[in-house]
């Protein structure tokens, strides 16, 4: 058999989806075929099982031809056993090496669990493990020993949870970059959300495809077809866990030294009609994130202690990891970053209040060196301390915040006509972009240069349309909202909800199923999807935390007994607890050892001598740590690295506006004399404005009029709750109105000249007209201007009275 190795995968047509393995006593011979009828075949070598060695036969086969070649080959093995079969598969999810043979792991059985745009979604239903080696090759018995305590460890990830996958679909990356940035083979691997990148390295060294492979997404995957007025539609929720910094809740916390969080996680939540297949479809797709505070912070892992402290293990003067993350957050969405915050400000023992305000100095730190239309936007918000008051209030004044973030970044919008061709991943090179009052954008501002890939395609297929569709241009998403609060499980999922509750209802309306943008808290659609964020939200705190998710948000907001909720939540607390003070240790070793971080290697430590706290971008059975990573002893480090592609990042993006003045904040806030009160704007996005980002090349006089107001605290605007008061802070939502909208939802009172305050990202505020320095309202004009005319009737109703979002 000759190995003719390609580069890329566009030689084999479409793709392999079930496979044969066969073994002789030399040899494993895997056969696969397409849908086309071409069987290929795989040669793995068994002589030398401490050895990957793997060729690909490039002659491709019928059936009937594949079926004589196995023949030969079991005629001429005779005198060893011939050829047997071994198992039918659907897919290699790698090979690894522990201190003896290679082992070759397989899916063997799977399950569909959703289609993607007419591409099928699997989850293994189940894996085997099978070592190359074969029984006649002796072994250490020492090295067996431990070799087989490594493959119990290997083991305990479990492959049947929450790892799905697809044959023909880029699941580890989101709708629109699929759409806008096509990639294919072995790039597709080194994406942080594919958790087999290690388990494949080989194999794809070897043959240079991926045709044999699958690429394995954590976290989780739900479809649910709904119905609004008559009109079918399929929701789509996706979560994709990095593989960078993962592990679990107390021995992977905050940031590493390459700037990759713990427990970060992507979420996707995708809306497209129903439609009979020679109809246009309508798909739209919004992307919001979640992950770990990232700062340099750890919490030790104790059996009597049910909170353990938490420390500020290390203080970087620049806050160089910090950066990074943000860079990279850059690079993967583009600006701008909303920050939410949602972790305690005020507690009788410090805890959650230490990060609260150094990551508060971080941000501002990081601020002052940017200029101010790629500023980190934050809003800090006490969710605990506003929960003590109405649940109710709390959906609605989230969805406010989520309204508000909306308005910046924008979400995904694309038509699919009949006379479109969905080739393999669905390219945009037969669909119109709209580019009206819209300027190509710097790369920093933009995802991956997606802007101009977008607008490209579109320059190339204006010709190319069904005569019968009204073609839609399509919309980018740029930004993303990043929430947090200390786990990033119970308070940050109820916020996710949230603002996909505040994306659904804009998604609906540019599909035309819904008039209005906005879907009350009581609508079933917002109950359904409530069901959905709770299930995923279950389903990532198993992962990360040890149980399920804290929800007496939802709990509460669906009426059910306190007495229940309440029994409940001590349940998991006390599971939680558990599995963190005695299972995570073990935990942490599997993941450490799937993902490669840590290599055991004979006469090195194994990775249970150790002890899961002390890794830090171990590689071949070593510890690298230097001086300053000693007392990080609760945290492993990853040996993730960014993916760095055509974006600047933020710690560069200064050095082309080296004229620009700073615009950091101009003193500490403890040290601020005017302390305006924090805000939000309830504005949900009407139909003009759903999809277009608030950037330089948009005046904000498009948006919001005439705003241009005397700057607070140099020139960029910082609202707080009070003098007395620092649970909410931000720089781009108004918080004395979100304040009193919290009032107003609880007595049913609408002051409209309230309403009209407006984000602060793209303009400014008039001045306070005290000269105290309190937060008195008294005196002091609206903020922002009034809502423009050309507003539909819907929308202009919802923001004066905000009905849709009071109960």
């Amino acid at each position: 058999m000759s190995s003719s190795p390609s580069t890329d995968d566009s030689r084999f047509g479409s793709s392999m989806q079930e496979f044969k393995l066969f073994e002789t006593q030399s040899n494993f011979y895997m056969i696969g075929w397409d849908e086309s009828g071409v069987y290929r075949v795989l040669k793995i070598d068994r002589l030398d099982p401490s050895e990957l060695n793997i060729s690909e036969d490039s002659t491709p086969y019928t059936k009937k031809e594949c079926y004589e070649l196995l023949k030969r080959i079991h005629e001429g093995n005779k005198a060893t056993g011939g050829l047997r079969l071994v198992t039918l598969c659907y897919g290699i999810i790698g090979f690894i090496k522990f201190l003896g043979p290679y082992y070759m792991l397989l899916i063997t059985e799977r399950r569909q669990i959703g289609v993607v745009f007419g591409h099928s979604v699997y989850a293994v239903s189940k894996s085997e493990m099978v070592a190359l080696q074969n029984s006649t090759v002796q072994c250490n018995v020492a090295n067996s020993r431990d070799d087989n305590r490594y493959k119990r460890l290997m083991c305990m990830v479990d492959l049947t949870k929450d790892f799905f996958f697809s044959y023909s679909y880029n699941i580890m990356r989101s709708y629109q970059k699929n759409i806008c940035n096509y990639e294919t083979g072995h790039i597709l691997y080194e994406k942080m959300f594919v958790w087999n990148e290690f388990l494949t390295r080989g194999i794809r060294h070897h043959v240079r495809n991926t045709i044999w492979t699958v690429a394995l997404v954590y976290g989780f995957f739900k479809q649910a077809t709904l119905s609004e007025s008559g009109r079918n539609f399929k929701l789509t929720l996706i979560a994709r866990r990095s593989r960078h910094n993962a592990g679990t809740r107390y021995l992977k916390r905050g940031v590493n030294t390459n700037g990759n969080v713990a427990n970060d996680v992507e979420t996707e939540q995708i809306v497209s009609e129903d439609v009979p297949e020679d109809h246009p479809m309508q798909i739209t797709s919004v992307v919001q994130n979640r992950g770990s505070i990232p700062l340099f912070w750890s919490q030790e892992t104790s059996r009597f202690n049910i909170k353990p402290d938490i420390v500020l293990s290390k203080k970087e003067p620049n806050y160089e990891a910090t950066r990074l993350h943000f860079d990279n957050l850059v690079e993967r969405y583009g600006n701008p970053i909303i920050i939410l915050n949602l972790i305690k400000t005020k507690e009788k023992r410090p805890r959650e209040s230490i990060l609260r305000s150094e990551f508060a100095n971080a941000i501002d730190f990081i601020n002052k060196d940017l200029p101010e239309e790629n500023r980190l936007r934050f809003l800090h918000w006490d969710l605990h301390k506003h929960f003590q008051r109405k649940t109710t209030n709390v959906l609605a004044l989230l969805g406010k915040v989520a309204a508000c973030a909306l308005m910046l970044t924008g979400f995904f919008y694309h038509q699919v006509t009949p006379g479109m061709k969905f080739d393999g991943y669905m390219s945009l090179s037969s669909s119109d972009a709209d580019t009206e009052d819209k300027s190509p954008r710097t790369n920093s501002d933009d995802d991956n240069g997606e802007y101009d890939s977008l607008e490209k395609k579109s320059s190339r297929s204006k010709n190319i349309s069904d005569e019968k569709c009204d073609v839609k241009p399509p919309r980018l998403q740029t930004g993303v909202l990043r929430t947090n609060c200390i786990d990033c499980l119970d308070r940050t999922n109820v916020a996710q909800y949230a603002y996909g509750w505040a994306a659904l209802g804009q998604q609906l309306h540019v599909l035309g199923i819904r008039d209005a943008p906005a879907i009350e808290l009581d609508d079933p659609l917002a109950i359904s999807l409530m069901g959905l964020y709770e299930r995923m939200g279950d389903t990532l705190a198993h992962q990360y935390g040890g149980s399920a998710a804290h929800n007496k948000v939802f709990s509460e907001r669906r009426g059910q007994w306190r007495a229940a909720t309440q029994s409940q939540e001590f349940l998991r607390t006390l599971q939680r607890y558990y599995n963190n003070a005695y299972m995570d240790a073990d935990k942490q070793d599997a993941i450490n050892i799937f993902l490669g971080t840590f290599q055991p290697q004979q006469g090195m430590p194994a990775i249970w001598e150790l002890g899961s706290n002390s890794l830090s971008n171990g590689r071949n059975g070593e510890m690298n740590m230097g001086e300053d990573e000693r007392f990080l002893t609760k945290r492993c480090l990853s040996d993730g690295d960014f993916l760095h592609e055509s974006c600047t990042p933020l710690s560069t993006m200064s050095s082309k506006h080296e004229s620009m003045p700073q615009k950091g904040f101009s003193a500490p806030l403890h040290q601020m004399s005017h302390l305006l009160s924090e805000s939000s704007s309830d504005i949900p996005v009407s139909d003009d404005v759903a999809l277009l980002r608030c950037s330089p090349s948009m005046p904000s006089k498009q948006l919001f009029g005439d705003t241009q107001k005397v700057h607070h605290f140099g020139n960029d605007q910082v609202y707080f709750s009070g003098p007395e008061d620092m649970s909410s802070v931000s720089n781009f939502v108004d918080i004395e109105w979100l304040s009193s909208s919290e009032n107003q939802c609880e007595n049913h009172v609408i002051d409209r000249s309230s309403t009209e305050k407006i984000i602060n990202g793209v303009g400014q505020s008039e001045p306070a007209s005290s000269d105290t320095g309190t937060n008195s309202s008294k005196g002091k004009e609206p903020i922002g201007t009034k809502i423009r005319e050309d507003y539909t009737d819907s929308f202009k109703e919802w923001v004066a009275d905000g009905e849709a979002l009071c109960h």
